[in-house]
């Protein structure tokens, strides 16, 4: 019986075996430190392939370089013994609902998520450190220490003499080269595992100020192409204190930052948006326009006004427009007359129009001309970043910035995943259920948060809050709730829930000793292969994540001949980690027809029943991929 891997994926591995689809003859086998045979590239091999391409040894090319980087990329590659324990008492609606929120370094979340969630997250959104000169709290353990870095980037001479001046080294601030190093390893490892992640029309938007703009533009180029870079978007700042508009503000103080937009895919198509979506719902983004049939198409005028001054109205759906727009200037406009719109905005005769069209639904769809509306172009400058609404959170984004971006690209008729792995005050998964509950949507969610200790000055820590990841529970908990109080949409499966599952050490105990070490003691205690801390349920998760079966399927515990049994998605899985299996319980359990079924490999009652489980499944149901823990 083959036995899970129980880590993360192996992604060097993954790379090599692509370049052997490739170039068959230039990947070979070796062995490694451990004397295992892995598969190898060969170098030498590869380089003649490529020969007329190589650009060899010091010769200028076009790259970002840093000191730290081909150590951040090796550490994104790596993988880790790591898992994802659920924790129901801290979820809402464990059993029912299909979003997740994971508590750990987001750099492990992306790594234990590349089997599950390969090429199936619609949308990515991230708020990730600014590297203003603030204290670092992603610590990869990849980058140089100060000394080494002093000597990659030449800031000391042979003699170890500082060129930068006697103590600089030490600070962090702007001119210290390790401060953009350490930023940039920690970025480009995680985007490259976000990249993975993403579906291949999939879209990711980073927010960002001044200070790492530039560099972080030029990462996503390398990682993700700069044939993918959709767009830089500005959006306009808030200001916290009122006082503030009126002092201490510089001349040149920062009104706005970036949000940077990348698709996985150069071919990936964005919807059409306008301004404005029939009479009852205004200012709402709408994607009803497609290729020809859009904002800026021209539609007959049904009234013409001759020299006269008087209107000649044509019959038809000409004058049906005219009357959509008549009832629109008076529910949004009614200071303002139908004739008064028609002066100033049409020059003569014939004039053809540009606002009105009933999609097949009956919706009227307005386009709102630039002189009383707002035009979708390269900034977001109608919404301010902060909000007021989730003060109590101390937060910088305003839902109606996620909800604007959400509603583009994961539309109300698509079961999207979202992602958003510097979760922080979980804004992202706010503005996910505000839009599902407004437009009846299915979209999904996957927070990633790293519980960072809260500053005990700061009023979320005397509220109770001792970490980031708290308050980012919290804050989902709280809107669900304030969501549902509200008007929903009558499709919406107001699925305000979350399961949360917690990064750990692997459910594996660890072997540390060779042979000639190995005491009888350590022998007895090797029989079971399982820390002795950890449930069934823990386990299951584990197989979830090792198998790349989807961690929000819905699980039922059952007790079948006294032992625990997890059915998750009725039969796309069946587990049993008890103890004394019989082959009574694996011939009950194959008449499921389980897509796939796992046992503790130390847990059946009799050696002869182990010996016989693959041929109980393979006789009852042989489709079912039969593995052990």
């Amino acid at each position: 019986m083959d036995k899970l891997k129980m880590h993360s994926p192996d992604l060097t591995q993954d790379n090599i075996a692509k370049i052997r689809a490739a170039f068959p003859d230039c990947v070979t086998e070796a062995r490694d430190e451990n004397d295992k045979l892995r598969l190898a590239v060969d170098f030498d091999q590869l380089r003649q392939v490529l020969s007329d391409s190589i650009v060899d040894g010091p010769q200028e090319r076009y790259r970002l370089d840093w000191p730290g980087k081909r150590e951040a990329l090796l550490t994104a590659n790596a993988p880790i013994a790591k898992t994802l324990r659920p924790c129901r008492e801290e979820s809402v609606g464990f059993d029912t609902t299909q979003n997740l929120f994971v508590e750990g370094d987001n750099l492990e979340a992306l790594k234990l998520l590349q089997e599950t969630y390969l090429g199936k997250v619609k949308m990515i959104y991230i708020d990730p450190p600014y590297n203003t000169g603030n204290d670092f709290v992603y610590n990869d353990n990849f980058t140089a220490d100060k000394e080494e870095h002093a000597e990659a980037s030449g800031q000391r001479d042979e003699q170890g003499n500082r060129l930068l001046g006697e103590g600089r080294l030490e600070q962090n601030n702007i001119s210290n080269g390790r401060f953009h190093s350490d930023w940039l390893s920690m970025m480009s490892a995680r985007l490259k595992l976000a990249r993975n992640l993403l579906a291949d029309d999939g879209i990711i938007f980073i927010s960002i100020d001044t200070h790492e703009c530039g560099n972080l533009i030029k990462v996503c180029d390398e990682i993700l192409g700069a044939e993918n870079h959709k767009s830089t978007i500005s959006v306009r700042r808030g200001i916290k204190n009122v006082q503030a508009q009126f002092e201490d503000i510089s001349a040149l103080s920062q009104g706005h930052e970036y949000i940077l937009m990348y698709s996985k895919d150069p071919t990936t198509r964005l919807a059409k948006l306008i301004w404005g979506s029939g009479v009852s719902k205004p200012g709402k983004w709408d994607t009803f326009w497609r290729g020809t049939d859009r904002h800026t198409m021209r539609y007959e005028l049904l009234g013409v006004l001759p020299e006269s001054g008087q209107w000649r109205w044509e019959e038809g759906r000409t004058k049906t427009a005219i009357e959509n727009y008549k009832e629109y200037l008076e529910h949004h406009a009614p200071e303002k007359s139908l004739d008064d719109w028609y002066v100033e905005n049409l020059t003569g005769a014939n004039k053809k129009l540009n606002f009105v069209r009933k999609n097949e639904q009956g919706t009227v769809q307005y386009y709102v001309p630039p002189s009383s509306g707002k035009l979708l172009s390269d900034n977001w400058m109608d919404i301010t970043l902060s909000g007021n609404e989730t003060k109590e959170f101390d937060t910088e984004k305003n839902t109606e910035i996620l909800k604007r971006a959400v509603g583009w690209i994961c539309q109300s008729n698509m079961q999207s995943l979202v992602l958003d792995f510097f979760a922080g005050s979980a804004t992202t998964a706010h503005a996910v259920m505000q839009l599902n509950a407004e437009d009846g949507g299915n979209r999904k969610f996957i927070m990633a948060q790293l519980p960072e200790e809260t500053d005990e000055k700061s009023e979320a820590f005397k509220a109770g809050y001792k970490n980031i990841a708290e308050i980012s529970k919290e804050r989902i908990r709280r809107s669900g709730t304030k969501i549902l109080e509200g008007d929903c949409h009558e499709d919406w499966n107001k699925d305000v829930g979350f399961r949360v599952l917690k990064i750990d050490s692997s459910n594996m105990k660890d072997v540390f000793y060779t042979p000639d070490e190995t005491k009888q003691e350590d022998l007895l205690d090797a029989v079971d292969n399982i820390k002795p801390d950890r449930s069934g349920e823990d386990l299951l998760f584990q197989v979830l994540l090792d198998w790349g079966v989807d961690l929000t399927l819905p699980i039922r515990r059952e007790t079948v001949q006294g032992k625990e049994v997890f059915f998750v998605d009725d039969n796309a899985l069946i587990a049993c980690f008890d103890m004394g299996v019989t082959e009574a319980l694996v011939r009950d359990l194959a008449t499921h027809s389980p897509l796939r079924a796992v046992f503790r490999d130390t847990g059946f009652d009799s050696d002869s029943t182990k010996i016989n489980v693959e041929q109980i499944f393979r006789q009852a149901s042989p489709e079912t991929d039969v593995k052990a823990i």
